[in-house]
């Protein structure tokens, strides 16, 4: 059984191509601010089951002919700012979010380095990028951006206007704060010097402009942003303008006076490309696709809770601050949602229990739990075993349900166990012989070769992608690895108290 669609891809990416083009035909270029992630945009799938995470790329080709800029911040380079969801610093991701651009048949020639004071890291990173063919740019930090308007425009005077030529330029980045704002608008303020009629667009998946703002969809925004204190509001400027309640979200709200300031200044206009509010500037379309509500609203609140837990886990780590989860606790008092709506929290913990008391019996270092969801609602338990950790066991323990294979069949060929155990102890000097889920499967991989079940087992990971996965331990580097790659849905109480 398939989990219900509530969203239509194609009918949203028919009308945000119709909006898009719409508004370029205002002007003889336009600069369009590419917000949220570019690729494989996780978020908007949980939320809007039906959602292809490639949905932006797939509208990039659908906008035809178009120029692509790519920002990256000079401070979370140097700062070795790491992505949540690919591990990679942020110098990294740049690379490869370039790579899998052109490998959907576009192109991107221009990168924007932004907020540059002459750190060392950018001066390697610049001749890496070149090395790519790239066309690079530096950006100086603007001191007293954006409140100090004599500055910005003494600043975008100085940047280097990147050579675009098509009548849509879009500008994406690594991350939010990536400096692709202020690009536009140094763009359109240089383009408009040259004589050009150049205007400016934002676009965004979230919050959802034309949906209630406490609609699940618009608070699973806020959880996703809890840790930047970003909230949802009543764009002000458009009840005022039009009488008509929209959703926005603060930090447009509370920069949009100095935003249109410095536009004005741009353009010479008292009504800068005729944006009475900054739900104005935004071209955003996602209403159109929902086909379901009902749907979409419960896969926001399940998605309230897993940014709960991730947050958790960042605290543990020290990586997240106690105000960001007290955030999450009022954000899901305020919509009455519990974290045991999570239907694989309570068997991960109970599997951990059952483990426990395995432990009390003798068997020593067992008593880690995890749970996974099975596309049917089918919940798949596992726990630690001397030669297994609890992810691990799991995973095997749900494709072998989906092989139709018998529960006391091992998948595993025990020679190739062995040798793996021998070669994290008595080669790499490890302390446990337990198989994390990448060596796993690894040892999977190497017996399907000899066995039919085995091989039969492989093939059901794919459908494990999207499938729901809770863990009651924090898992470690080679278990959250292959979790990733399987591409579940993983959450963790964060236990730290783990043997292995």
């Amino acid at each position: 059984m398939s989990k219900k669609i509530g969203f239509s891809t194609e009918k949203y990416l028919e009308e945000q191509k119709k909006a898009i083009l719409n508004r370029v035909g205002k002007f003889e270029k336009l600069y369009l601010e590419f917000g949220g992630k570019l690729f494989y945009d996780g978020h908007a799938a949980r939320v809007l089951p039906g959602y292809r995470p490639t949905a932006k790329i797939e509208l990039l080709k659908l906008l035809g002919d178009i120029d692509i800029i790519y920002c990256v911040s000079a401070k979370d380079i140097e700062r070795g700012k790491i992505r949540g969801d690919s591990g990679l610093t942020y110098d990294l991701q740049t690379i490869k979010d370039i790579n899998d651009i052109n490998d959907f048949g576009l192109s991107v020639k221009n990168v924007v380095i932004t907020r540059y004071e002459g750190e060392a890291s950018i001066k390697k990173f610049k001749r890496m990028l070149k090395n790519y063919n790239l066309n690079v740019y530096t950006n100086n930090e603007i001191p007293g951006y954006p409140n100090d308007l004599e500055s910005v425009m003494k600043g975008y005077e100085k940047d280097i206007r990147v050579e675009t030529d098509k009548k849509l330029t879009i500008v994406t980045g690594a991350g939010g704060n990536s400096g692709k704002m202020a690009t536009c608008l140094s763009q359109v303020y240089n383009e408009i010097r040259n004589g050009v009629k150049t205007g400016y667009a934002k676009f965004e998946t979230f919050p959802i402009w034309n949906l209630d703002i406490e609609h699940p969809i618009n608070v699973a925004y806020e959880a996703a942003t809890a840790d930047l204190l970003d909230v949802n509001m009543i764009d002000p400027f458009h009840l005022k303008a039009y009488g008509e309640k929209v959703v926005n979200y603060n930090r447009d709200i509370e920069n949009f006076d100095i935003l249109i300031a410095i536009m004005k200044k741009i353009t010479g206009e008292d009504e800068p490309f005729g944006y009475k509010s900054p739900t104005d500037m935004g071209v955003n379309m996602a209403e159109k696709g929902i086909l379901d509500d009902k749907v979409c609203a419960e896969a926001s609140r399940q998605e309230i809770v897993r940014r709960y837990f991730r947050y958790k886990k960042e605290n543990v780590e020290g990586l997240e601050t106690k105000e960001t989860l007290d955030r999450m606790e009022e954000i899901m008092e305020r919509v009455g949602i519990k974290k045991d709506i999570r239907s694989v929290v309570k068997p991960a913990r109970l599997a951990s229990e059952v483990a426990q008391k395995d432990e009390k019996k003798g068997n020593k270092g067992i008593f880690c739990g995890a749970a996974l969801e099975l596309p049917d609602g089918q919940i798949v338990t596992g726990k630690n075993s001397p030669f297994m950790h609890a992810e691990s066991s799991v995973i095997l323990n749900a494709i072998k349900i989906l092989a139709d294979v018998p529960d006391e069949t091992h998948l595993l060929s025990p020679s190739v166990i062995e040798g793996i155990s021998r070669l994290k102890k008595e080669i790499l000097g490890g302390k446990s012989e337990s198989l994390n889920l990448e060596e796993a499967l690894i040892a999977l991989s190497v017996s399907s070769s000899t066995s039919d079940q085995a091989d039969l087992s492989i093939k059901m990971l794919k459908v494990l992608r999207g499938c729901e996965f809770h863990t009651t331990h924090m898992p470690s580097n080679g278990d959250e690895a292959g979790l990733r790659k399987l591409g579940l849905n993983v959450t963790t109480d964060a236990q730290m108290n783990v043997k292995i």
